[in-house]
C-alpha cells in the first residue's frame, strides 16, 4: 500500500481526472452540440433518418440489407479487435516487471511494479467498455435489420412508416454506441501514455481530444454533409 501512495502524487490525479474529463466531455459536446454547430454524428443521424425515408418506398431493398451487413461486420471487427486488445493488456499484467524495464528507460525514475500494474488497469477499463459498446452496437444494428425486414413493401401501408421509423432510431442509437465505442479505443491509447508520466498522459488527453472535435466540427467530411446543394 505504501508503494501505491508514493508512487502518485497530484500530478497523477490532475492527469487522470483530465483524461476522464476530455472523454466525458468530448462525448458530451458531440452528442448534444450546439443547434448553430452541429457534429458530424448529429448530421449523420439526420442522414440516417433520410435513409429509412428512401428504404420505404425502394424496391428491391437489398442494397438496404447490405448496408446493414456492412455495419454489423465493422462493429463485429471492432468488437473482436477490442478483446485482443484487453487479452493483451492481462498478459502485461502478468508481465508488469518487463513493462517497468521498458519505462525506466524512457524516464529518469523507475516506479514500483504495482503502480504499473494500476496504470495498465486504466486501459483495461477503457478497452472493455470499448469492447461492450461495439457488442451492442452490433446487435443494435441487428435490431435495426429485423425491423426492417418488418417494414411493409406496401407504403399506404399504416404500418409502413411508423416501423421504419423505429428502425432509423434504432439505427441512431447503434452508431452512437458505436461512436462511443470509438472514442474509448482513442482514449485508451492516450491512456497508454501514463506508463511515461502524469504529464505524458496530460499531453495526450488534450491531443486526442483535439483531433476527435476537430473531426466532428471542423472536418472536410462535414463540411460535405452541410452543403445544401442536395436540398
Amino acid at each position: 500500500m505504501l508503494d501505491v501512495v508514493n508512487g502518485f502524487g497530484i500530478a497523477d490525479a490532475a492527469a487522470v481526472a483530465l483524461l476522464l474529463l476530455c472523454w466525458v466531455g468530448a462525448t458530451r459536446l458531440i452528442e448534444h452540440p450546439p443547434k448553430a454547430r452541429p457534429s458530424t454524428s448529429s448530421l449523420m443521424a439526420g442522414y440516417r433518418h433520410a435513409w429509412m425515408d428512401q428504404f420505404v418506398t425502394r424496391q428491391p431493398r437489398i442494397f438496404d440489407s447490405q448496408i446493414v451487413a456492412n455495419l454489423r461486420q465493422g462493429t463485429a471487427f471492432f468488437a473482436s479487435a477490442s478483446m485482443i486488445a484487453v487479452g493483451g493488456i492481462f498478459a502485461l499484467l502478468g508481465n508488469a516487471d518487463q513493462l517497468r524495464g521498458v519505462a525506466a528507460d524512457l524516464t529518469e525514475h523507475t516506479d514500483p511494479v504495482v503502480v504499473f500494474e494500476i496504470k495498465l488497469m486504466a486501459m483495461l477499463l477503457l478497452g472493455t467498455n470499448a469492447f461492450l459498446k461495439f457488442v451492442w452496437s452490433h446487435r443494435l444494428f441487428g435490431y435495426t435489420s429485423v425491423l426492417m425486414a418488418a417494414v411493409p413493401e406496401d407504403p399506404s401501408d399504416p404500418a409502413t412508416v411508423p416501423r421504419a421509423h423505429k428502425a432509423a432510431e434504432i439505427n441512431v442509437a447503434g452508431a452512437r454506441a458505436y461512436n462511443r465505442g470509438l472514442r474509448s479505443v482513442y482514449f485508451g491509447i492516450a491512456a497508454s501514455a501514463w506508463l511515461v508520466g502524469p504529464w505524458a498522459l496530460m499531453l495526450a488527453a488534450v491531443v486526442t481530444t483535439a483531433v476527435i472535435l476537430r473531426r466532428e466540427f471542423a472536418s472536410v467530411s462535414r463540411a460535405v454533409l452541410l452543403d445544401p446543394s442536395d436540398k
